[in-house]
């Protein structure tokens, strides 16, 4: 039987939750708001990396981009606006369906598919950036994930990851706070023994061959209604890693 990162229970949780994606006001409201921030940070740090103009409309235009746990399309649709080839990648087939029907209501060529990153890695795909965003802490198997993400990367190119550190502030806050307190997520989204500490997905990276360019850590302010970049990684955090140019 060959290595799965998948992790069924999570699978049919997100597939029934799949109606809600496009809804801001639903239960994936908010990953809404996490959106900007997301975004923000993946185009900057890809303009960058491929000395793009940040501020240009087509800032991705000719980069290869696999969105793998896409969910609903969120982070693939705006990608596309920006140019670039996406490949928008969810175990779940209720998500890829979704994800397919909202791209073509909204005129977005996107290539959804209900497949796995060690499958798609396995058949040989490669791409300039890869975003696993949010899905690191729903794998059965860390380890084994990043290497099959990693795989893909190409030479000179980007993996970027966003997920939940372990720690007690994010006990109280990700979990108690944001889906029994909140209700900002149905209860049961996530479980504290599968979050993952920074250091430990750093060692995952890169023992699969890449280098850690830089952390940062997402906070909410409550103050603005919006999540922004901060140096406090304790509760969210993206980490962004590249594969060097030679390789």
């Amino acid at each position: 039987m060959s290595d799965s990162t998948i992790d069924q229970a999570e699978i049919d949780r997100f597939s029934a939750l799949a109606d809600e994606w496009w809804d801001p006001r639903g239960k994936f409201k908010p990953l809404h708001k996490f959106n900007p921030v997301r975004l923000g940070y993946i185009k900057e740090m890809v303009a960058r990396h491929f000395g793009r103009d940040v501020d240009d409309s087509q800032a991705l235009s000719g980069l290869r981009l696999l969105d793998i746990g896409c969910g609903g399309g969120l982070l693939s649709e705006p990608m596309a606006r920006l140019g670039a080839e996406v490949v928008g990648a969810d175990a779940a087939a209720t998500n890829i369906e979704v994800a397919r029907i909202h791209a073509e209501r909204s005129g977005l060529e996107i290539d959804y598919r209900a497949t796995t990153a060690e499958a798609l890695a396995d058949a040989g795909e490669r791409f300039d950036v890869v975003l696993a965003m949010e899905i690191v802490e729903h794998v059965s198997d860390v380890d084994l994930f990043v290497s099959a993400c990693a795989k893909m990367v190409k030479p000179g190119g980007l993996l970027l990851l966003a997920t939940i550190n372990r720690t007690p502030k994010a006990y109280l806050l990700a979990i108690l706070g944001a889906e029994y307190v909140l209700g900002w997520l149905p209860k049961g989204t996530h479980q504290y023994e599968k979050l993952v500490r920074p250091s430990e997905l750093e060692a995952a990276v890169e023992g699969s061959g890449l280098a850690v360019l830089e952390t940062v850590g997402v906070v909410f302010d409550p103050l603005r209604d919006r999540w922004q970049r901060s140096a406090d990684i304790d509760v969210n955090y993206m980490m962004l890693s590249g594969r060097s140019a030679s390789d």
